[in-house]
């Protein structure tokens, strides 16, 4: 059986006048299409509908004009069986629900991480990794899997969440974490997972899987974030304000005049100062200019978090520690340049349009060095997971993976 070769194709979904079209870029390898042994070998096409796997026992009607050739070849398709075999995907969060088991993982002299395990004890598993760094995990992270058939593993990462000591920056590190993760799925006798991470969670889900492909059943990314110095320089140092200047000025007049040629900087002076109450101060103006750009439309109940002490003190030390040592990375471009060990992985990566605090061009930059991937934009979001077509389109991509684990696809 000789495989047809790699094809993209890109699909437009009607829209809101208000919005522009909603474009998927799609791309992936056209498997298991038999050829007899007689044809002449495949030769790339483009095809005029979107590409799905066909199993042996099924034909597909396909319109494939090729580049090569004078004419197109058909394929014959049983409609009825086509429905069977690829059923509509859900795209509504699921219900909530209780983890069935949780604990801590001493993963250092220092660090005793949370985690927590919902879904079907006996399931596919995957693990959550969340944003910031310094976000935590929550409750409505659950929501986002099937729990008949996913296991799943939310962990709150060092110094974040319920993890012990609280917005500690000693030995935290995204290597740190990589380790931590690796832990985790040691102690729980986990073979190999799926892998979602969205914001911060994309960084470490893409640098977890470099150093771990073989662990990882396949990836599902939102808000891209590679860490890169133009990506910090975007939100931190003047370019968001661009589009929220209201948001701006209270991140902004924390700082003296005379520093506000770094704030990541500055912030790094008072975040760390000796004075809890200055740290806490800077914490809340940190959080809050992220919070009220996180959504299309503004949230809030999640820039309220920006008011809550506990919170913002992890989320915006931990956050501007990693910021400051450049993701710990060492290349500006370290994920990108290493996207050549991941590519074989089942991936899907969402990303909003109006994203400010991921702007789009760091997702397209993954795109373009890997087309593999499939490729979502949602046309009426921001950054948030939480924003309606975002959750829809991650809950899609996980079901796409469980019908392909199922055999259905």
């Amino acid at each position: 059986m000789r495989l047809a070769a790699a094809a993209s194709t890109t699909t437009t979904i009607g829209t809101p006048s208000l919005f522009p079209p909603y474009t998927t870029t799609r791309s992936s390898t056209l498997a298991y299409l038999p050829v007899s042994s007689t044809s002449p070998p495949p030769t790339t096409c483009i095809f005029s509908l979107p590409i799905t796997p066909i199993s042996g026992r099924k034909k597909l009607l396909l319109r494939a004009q090729n580049l090569d050739c004078e004419s197109e070849e058909q394929l014959i398709v049983d409609q009825m069986d086509l429905k069977k075999e690829f059923p509509e995907l859900n795209k509504n969060l699921y219900p909530s629900i209780e983890p069935y088991s949780t604990g801590f993982l001493k993963v250092s002299d220092l660090h005793t991480i949370y985690w927590e395990q919902s879904g079907n004890p006996n399931g596919h598993p995957v693990v959550f990794l969340h944003g910031g760094p310094g976000g935590g995990t929550s409750p409505n992270n659950r929501r986002f899997f099937d729990p008949g058939f996913y296991r799943i593993i939310l962990l709150d990462q060092r110094g974040a969440g319920k993890s012990k000591p609280h917005a500690c920056l000693e030995e935290n590190t995204t290597w740190d974490l990589v380790g931590d993760i690796e832990r985790l799925r040691e102690h729980l006798e986990i073979p190999e997972w799926q892998v979602f991470g969205g914001s911060w969670g994309s960084t470490l889900a893409l640098a977890y899987s470099i150093s771990h492909p073989d662990k990882v059943t396949g990836i599902i990314l939102r808000g891209i974030f590679l860490l890169r110095k133009k990506e910090i320089d975007w939100f931190y140092e003047g370019g968001a304000a661009a589009i929220f200047p209201d948001a701006w000025e209270p991140f902004r007049d924390m700082i003296p005049e005379n520093e506000r040629k770094c704030f990541v900087e500055a912030y790094h002076k008072r975040l760390n100062s000796d004075d809890l109450e200055t740290q806490y101060a800077a914490a809340r103006a940190w959080t809050k200019w992220e919070m009220m750009t996180a959504h299309l439309l503004p949230d809030e109940e999640n820039i309220k978090r920006g008011d809550v002490d506990d919170f913002s003190l992890a989320f915006a030390r931990i956050e501007n520690h990693y910021f400051t040592n450049k993701g710990f990375f060492s290349s500006d471009s370290f994920l990108l340049d290493n996207v050549e060990k991941i590519k074989h992985i089942k991936t899907t990566i969402v990303q909003g349009r109006y994203d400010v605090c991921c702007p789009m061009m760091s997702a397209w930059d993954l795109h373009k060095a890997w087309p593999e991937a499939e490729f979502i934009v949602v046309p009426d979001a921001g950054h948030s997971a939480n924003e309606p077509g975002i959750a829809a389109e991650l809950v899609a991509a996980n079901e796409k993976l469980k019908n392909i684990l199922k055999g259905v696809c």
